[in-house]
């Protein structure tokens, strides 16, 4: 009997398929750590199987030959394949067993570029045809799914799946041969390090050195500003001079002069009331930024936690683009759903009352997907930090439909003598919207006493204050993600990973992200001998492109030649400066390797040696004094993950040792006590990751 294959991307997306579309008994078969689903519908028997994301990656036909550049000769191949993928084997051989005998295939994972290739390399290159049927759907919820089901296109989406082969050839040209070429120019100047660069990862990089030497170049300009400080009948006030700045300092003395020992009059008082309409839904992008600010959840970590409040179907589909929500999702359906919960009932009530239900809604759209939304499913699995993202979601989504919030601004103005000073204030008349989004508003209140214009003012105190111009802040990984999308450099769906990339490489620091010496040197290198790889107008073009691919306007052929052209011509003056490369980066590597390990000086060494974590040629990893045999201190580490140091100090003196591993959170040990810092946890933290 013949069946039909309904192929997901994830597992918990095969599960709730399958539970939304049975007419009968789910049965779970599979084995090795891998499962899929059999039901029936409709008199038809249908297997639904899970992949794991992406089980073909792009890859040099002959990947075992020595490294050179360029190289336009790809393939994919199966992820396995991949060192420290081969996880992905057990999920490549379920899906291989059950396309065997299926006679329909049915593509079910998300509806975007990434999904769609998915679906289309595994029926291509395991199920060995090129066209199936599509789901298309925005929630894991039961009534979306069926819809999905019942209205599926006969054939797969075409212009998004040309869009993503077209991008993901241009990403391995553009990234491997730059990198190859980087890391070979290193190594022929007798260094070694994988470096690498790409196609948005070159120029978002420069963009942030931009800032880095925008900072570096500032000069404060020093000025002056006045301030008073008094009193009226129902308060205190302080107000400033309406100079503002003062670019010369004789001039701030003069006001001195002749304010000096008298007293204020009001002699203005204007006042405003304004609306503020409620905020709009939430993109991905917006999302990011707004989790950045509320939580310090870094863009990826973001994305990650959305990513699992979808795979649970209590919020839509994040990677989206759109601020819009459609009618066709159902306000007044999702709004009854969450007032079921008592943290949200009042407010829905509310809403419910309104004669009529529409969202403030903003410019951008996206044809794939809505806006990010509440489906109003409840779920028992939520951990604390995913409950954190799930209510903001669901406060936004509520603000939405709420009234614009009215504020009402004071400006007094205060004579001394002929000079006017001012004193701002603005409060808060109805909150409308601000208090569905409560408590993540962050809009102050500046409170001015009552008063009258004609009013004395007790001038108490008057002061001349020194201030000087700032540098430009850096960027933060929530503003940089916004002058991406600005610029066009990548897509909602790959920013956030392009800046973990930079920090991995060791390119960029901190919060407040800072530019290592290496990053500086590779982007320095770059600009001088192949400045186009870090062009914001290139990357720009070949995104252009891509959309262009996807509505038809161009081929894919066409632009990966275009590619291979502008990458020989690139690479081709690359090499005959190769050597001169590697030696501008060398240093600045000897530098970062330095760094990179050492987490500060020995406590017990009186030599001024330092403690710096070492790798065995077992694999085993310690932290220990570089003036090993004299001093035979040393610290043990987590066997499992990737480790680095950080800026931030224990109070024992020595740096925070950073520990990324799969499946938890990235946490930050001291070596010398052995405890997870961001806990306090006293337990070993050698211990936590040796299972």
């Amino acid at each position: 009997m013949t069946y039909t294959l309904i192929v997901t991307e994830k597992p918990s997306a095969a599960k709730r398929i399958a539970s939304a579309l049975s007419q009968g008994e789910v049965e779970k078969r599979g084995g090795k750590g891998t499962s899929y689903y059999v039901i029936n519908r409709d008199g038809k028997e249908l297997v639904i199987a899970p992949a794991v994301g992406h089980l073909f990656v792009l890859d040099e036909k002959n990947s075992g030959a020595r490294w050179e550049y360029p190289v336009f000769t790809v393939e994919w191949k199966p992820t396995y394949t991949r060192k420290g993928s081969e996880w992905a084997k057990k999920y490549f051989d379920s899906m291989k067993k059950v396309a065997e005998g299926a006679s329909e295939f049915i593509s079910a994972c998300d509806y975007d570029i990434e999904g769609s290739v998915i679906a289309f390399n595994i029926l291509k290159h395991i199920a060995g045809v090129e066209d199936g049927k599509r789901m298309k759907f925005s929630t894991l919820t039961t009534p979306d799914l069926l819809n999905a089901y019942d209205r599926m296109t006969e054939h797969l989406d075409f212009p998004q799946i040309e869009a993503g082969l077209t991008r993901h050839q241009l990403d391995w040209y553009f990234g491997v041969n730059m990198s190859r070429a980087l890391t070979l120019s290193l190594e022929k100047a007798g260094g070694f390090r994988t470096l690498s660069t790409g196609r948005v990862q070159g120029p978002t990089l420069a963009l942030l050195l931009e800032r880095e030497e925008e900072i570096a170049a500032f000069r404060p300009q020093p000025y002056w500003e006045v301030e008073l400080k008094g009193d009226v009948k129902e308060g205190d006030i302080t107000a400033y001079h309406e100079e503002g700045k003062f670019w010369k300092k004789d001039s701030a003395e003069k006001v001195m002069e002749v304010c000096k020992g008298r007293n204020g009059k009001i002699s203005r008082i204007e006042k405003k009331k304004q609306q503020y309409y409620p905020p709009t839904p939430f993109d991905l992008t917006t999302l990011q930024r707004e989790s950045y600010a509320l939580f310090g959840f870094s863009p990826k970590i973001t994305l990650e936690i959305a990513q699992s409040l979808y795979e649970q179907a209590v919020i839509s589909y994040p990677r989206t683009s759109s601020q819009k929500l459609p009618p066709a999702i159902g306000y007044k359906s999702i709004l009854k759903k969450l007032g079921s919960s008592i943290e949200y009932s009042d407010l829905c009530e509310r809403l419910l009352k309104k004669e009529k239900l529409w969202p403030n809604q903003g410019n951008k759209d996206d044809p794939a997907h809505p806006a990010i939304f509440p489906t109003g499913n409840r779920s028992k699995e939520m951990n604390g930090y995913q409950k954190k993202l799930y209510d903001l979601i669901v406060k936004r989504f509520l603000a939405t439909f709420s009234d614009p919030s009215i504020r009402e601004s004071v400006k007094a103005t205060i004579a001394v003598e002929n000079e006017k000073f001012s004193a701002n204030g603005v409060t808060t008349i109805e909150q409308g919207w601000m208090e569905f989004y409560a408590p993540y508003t962050r809009i102050k209140e500046i409170l001015l006493p009552k008063m009258e214009e004609g009013e004395i003012v007790n001038v108490k105190k008057l002061s001349m204050l020194e201030k000087e111009t700032q540098p430009p802040s850096r960027y933060s990984q929530a503003s940089i993600l916004k002058t991406m999308e600005d610029l066009g450099l990548g897509t909602k769906a790959t920013r956030a990973n392009i800046l973990d990339t930079l920090y991995e490489r060791g390119y960029i620091k901190d919060k407040a992200i800072a530019v290592t010496e290496l990053g500086s040197a590779v982007v320095k290198s770059l600009e001088k001998h192949c400045p186009e790889i870090i062009s914001v107008d290139l990357t720009r073009r070949f995104e252009e492109d891509m959309e262009k691919v996807m509505t038809g306007e161009k081929k894919r052929a066409d632009i990966i030649k275009s590619a291979e052209d502008e990458l020989s011509k690139i690479l081709a003056k690359f090499k005959t400066e190769e050597a001169q490369v590697g030696e501008e980066i060398k240093n600045a590597v000897a530098e970062y390797e330095k760094v990179k390990n050492n987490v500060g000086a020995c406590p017990k060494c009186k030599k001024g040696s330092m403690m710096v974590i070492h790798s065995q040629k077992t694999g085993k990893r310690f932290v220990g004094c570089n003036n090993y045999p004299d001093c035979r201190n040393s610290k043990p580490l987590p066997q499992k993950g990737s480790l680095s140091v950080v800026s931030q100090k224990c109070q024992c003196g020595l740096n925070l040792v950073e520990v990324k591993s799969k499946g938890r959170r990235p946490w930050k040990m001291c070596i010398e006590h052995g405890f997870d810092y961001s806990k306090k946890d006293f337990k070993k933290a050698s211990d936590k990751d040796s299972s």
